[in-house]
């Protein structure tokens, strides 16, 4: 046996991964990657990119950067000053080791994971003896990192609001979780718990402890995952200290509205602040919600994500409309060619997204997890797998350096927050093809896949064959192991219930012509969708098949009226994609391209084109998904155009 805590009073001990807890509070539980083989021809294309290119460029660039020594200084076995100019460094290095870990979960590759193995002991011999792990402050304290001189010198925990320090080890405990779940190995796992030991001796109300809350929020899901797999309540407990004291002026010094710290979280009801901060904190509040049957908790949850999606969501998905701050702007404030959505927010976003979903089973969440994850999202990464958006703007004018100094993407940032936040992501992402409850199977996304479920009475293969989102056609083979009641609820995408997003933001200038259709067997049914899905409960069979159609036209999408910046423009969509117009296809008069009453388009498919895309053409103008703009170099780019007469 091996023991967690030291084998004693009622600590637990982990044996296995099959021992880990399953505390999570939620009804819906999300089909593990370990049983999901993805075959699809858009995303699989995408995870293996980052699998093959995209880990291993981070890693490169971590070791010409310094991530990896500043352990090895830390830990006395290098001499020198801290390398890199942010706190957060360490970071790169933990969701490099997470996303690195996914992909051992569902595809094994003994080199990799020997690969992992190297890069935790190097994190270990900067961890110092009593836990603590943040490898600025440990090799000098005196000497913060060049871009945060607002960080004062000194004591560990000094300068919470930018330090970093808490936020370092929220990925820590994120990764080493995953980690564990993926090799069932405790190296990692057990520097993680020796740092949420000294979290909890440090920090919370009793005599010799630090009353404080974090700067940047990320150590609260963390802890929380920790718990899930120690059953150690006193993580559970810090995290929800930390959430309880935001906005409390008795605890501490309020770090104001940046940080989601200016009133109490069960009162907030705007979204404010930094974006990434704010969706981290979100996700925190919503386990809480869920393991405690907090009822506070999720009513300020749901009037969060409300505001969010109704106010000051783009129709990308993206979220946080200034620059200054990275910030949420005011209310329909979706400024275009100055437009944030950073990366790292719209990763944030679809983890909380999937843990509303996974609470309350309502299709609006997928919805905007879709619409995230096919538009603003994956143009964070480039189609080489080696270059990056940090904002991800809805205009380029060619001039404008949006990104991080650049009018392009970028190979590499100083604060390398989003690349590597992608690649901790991306490898997971099949994890949200299906999730499950008693004996319901919930088909959340359309991607050619094989999944191997355990419902409550059955145990059945489906496989998922479809050419989405080129293509509103999905097969879906269901092979019980025996003849038996389940039942399958396959969601309607938003998209084709003629909703751009839940809510009055957005909406499509004429409804969908075509009709979704469901036919079991070759035979039509006349199956109601209720609530976003087609529910479909039966008497199932080996082989019994399950065809959808959802049929695909170009769409124009017209935005609220309060949003001034659209005003009289339009945006085109197919499917769950939503176009652009790049300057690269239209070199005449690209400032002169406008959307008439009575366009006509043709779709077609481009096999050498952006790694091969639908392109949506007329007299006037071609488009293409907007995920693809800006790999061929700098030029102009428009999601929203100006709706002229004929």
């Amino acid at each position: 046996m091996i023991c967690a805590f030291g084998c004693k009073n009622k600590e637990i001990v982990i044996e296995t991964v099959a021992d880990v807890a399953t505390m999570d509070g939620y009804p819906i539980e999300a089909i593990n990657i370990r049983n999901i083989k993805l075959k699809d021809e858009f995303w699989l294309p995408i995870i293996e990119k980052v699998q093959k290119k995209t880990i291993e460029y981070a890693i490169a660039k971590c070791q010409e950067e310094g991530r990896f020594d500043n352990f090895l200084i830390a830990g006395g076995e290098m001499t020198g000053e801290v390398k890199g100019v942010m706190p957060f460094d360490d970071t790169d290095v933990y969701k490099i080791i997470e996303g690195a870990s996914n992909s051992l979960i569902s595809a094994p590759n003994p080199e990799l994971e020997k690969l992992i193995d190297s890069l935790v002991s190097i994190i270990k011999v900067g961890q110092e003896p009593d836990g603590y792990l943040t490898t600025w402050r440990t090799i000098n304290p005196a000497k913060p990192p060049a871009k945060w001189v607002e960080v004062k010198e000194g004591k560990r925990w000094e300068s919470l609001f930018m330090s970093h320090e808490l936020y370092n080890a929220g990925h820590l405990y994120e990764a080493a979780v995953v980690h564990f779940k993926a090799t069932g190995k405790r190296n990692f796992l057990d520097i993680a718990i020796k740092n949420a030991d000294l979290m909890v001796k440090t920090f919370g109300d009793g005599e010799g402890k630090i009353a404080a809350v974090p700067g940047h929020q990320i150590i609260e899901t963390g802890l929380i995952k920790l718990y899930q797999v120690t059953n150690k309540k006193e993580y559970m407990d810090l995290a929800k200290y930390f959430l309880d004291h935001r906005g409390d002026p008795e605890n501490h010094k309020l770090f104001g509205p940046y940080s989601q710290d200016h009133i109490p979280v069960v009162q907030q009801d705007e979204v404010v602040g930094h974006a990434v901060r704010a969706v981290y904190m979100y996700a925190a509040m919503t386990d809480i919600a869920a393991i405690e049957k907090d009822t506070a908790y999720l009513k300020a949850v749901n009037a969060l994500w409300d505001n969010m999606v109704d106010k000051k969501m783009y129709v990308t998905g993206g979220i946080g409309a200034k620059h200054e701050g990275e910030a949420f702007g005011e209310n329909y404030e979706l400024p275009n060619l100055t437009a944030y959505n950073e990366t790292c927010a719209a990763i944030g976003d679809v983890y909380w997204n999937q843990r509303l979903h996974n609470l309350t089973g309502d299709v609006k969440y997928f919805d905007v997890i879709e619409r995230t994850l096919y538009n603003g999202l994956i143009s964070g990464l480039s189609l080489d797998g080696q270059q990056f958006f940090y904002p991800n703007a809805l205009e380029a004018d060619g001039v404008y350096k949006f990104n991080q100094g650049s009018c392009t993407r970028s190979d590499w940032f100083d604060c390398s927050c989003c690349p590597t936040n992608m690649i901790r992501f991306i490898p997971a992402m099949p994890g949200l093809i299906y999730s499950k409850t008693a004996n319901t199977l919930f088909v959340n996304l359309y991607a050619s896949s094989e999944a191997t479920v355990s419902l409550k009475d059955h145990h059945l293969k489906v496989q998922q064959e479809t050419l989405y989102p080129w293509d509103g056609k999905v097969k879906l083979t269901i092979d019980p192991d025996q003849t038996g009641e389940f039942t399958l609820k396959l969601r309607v995408p938003g998209w084709a219930r003629n909703e751009v997003l839940p809510g009055d933001l957005y909406h499509f200038a004429s409804p969908m012509d075509g009709q979704n259709m469901v036919s079991i067997n070759g035979e039509q049914v006349n199956t109601v969708q209720e609530n976003g899905y087609f529910t479909i409960s039966r008497t199932w069979q080996t082989g019994d098949v399950v065809e959808l159609n959802f049929p695909m036209e170009v769409r124009k999408v017209m935005a609220s009226e309060l949003v001034a910046e659209n005003k009289g423009k339009m945006s085109l969509e197919i499917g769950p994609l939503v176009y652009a117009v790049e300057e690269m296809d239209n070199k005449s008069e690209f400032d002169q391209i406008a959307l008439y009453p009575n366009d006509q388009f043709k779709v077609e498919m481009q096999p050498d084109l952006l790694g091969g895309v639908n392109t949506v053409s007329n007299e006037h103008l071609t488009a293409i998904p907007y995920y693809a703009w800006s790999n061929r170099g700098v030029g102009k780019m428009k999601v929203w155009l100006p709706v002229k007469e004929n």
